[in-house]
């Protein structure tokens, strides 16, 4: 059985910001770390791989450990925000949709951090590119 998909109005969605914003905000944050910590450990396994560098084992584990632990993070925040109703769509740029209807089809209202307020929505298959100005009555 497929979970309910809850649809916000525009109004609910931007009350709904003032929960999620913060989540993204960290995920966002996370997200560049758990890229630095990738860097790291790729770096690493190349100076192991070329001669070994002089690297104690264990700066690689910590460096696996660092990486599993950011993910762990992400992946946590992506949960949190899930269970708001919203859908992460970018790490990078913390971008989010809310399931909304229109017309009696199911749409997404599209909001990005830094943006103050939900003010664009798409079509599920649009995507980003596809984004509109909003009211959502508008008819095509």
């Amino acid at each position: 059985m497929l979970p309910l998909v809850r649809h916000f109005t525009p109004d609910e969605a931007n009350a709904a910001l003032a929960y999620v914003r913060p989540l993204v905000e960290q995920l966002v944050a996370c997200r560049g770390e758990h890229i630095a910590a990738l860097e790291g450990q790729e770096e690493l396994e190349r100076k192991i791989r070329g001669n070994g560098g002089g690297i104690p084992p264990a700066r690689l584990a910590e460096a696996t450990a660092e990486v599993d632990a950011a993910a762990r993070r992400l992946a946590k925040l992506v949960d949190e925000i899930n269970a708001n109703g919203a859908q992460v769509k970018d790490l990078d740029t913390g971008l989010i949709d809310f399931p909304a209807l229109r017309n009696g089809e199911t749409v997404l209202l599209c909001w990005q951090l830094g943006e103050d307020e939900i003010g664009f929505w798409h079509r599920t298959d649009d995507g980003f590119a596809g984004r509109r100005p909003l009211p959502l009555e508008e008819e095509d």
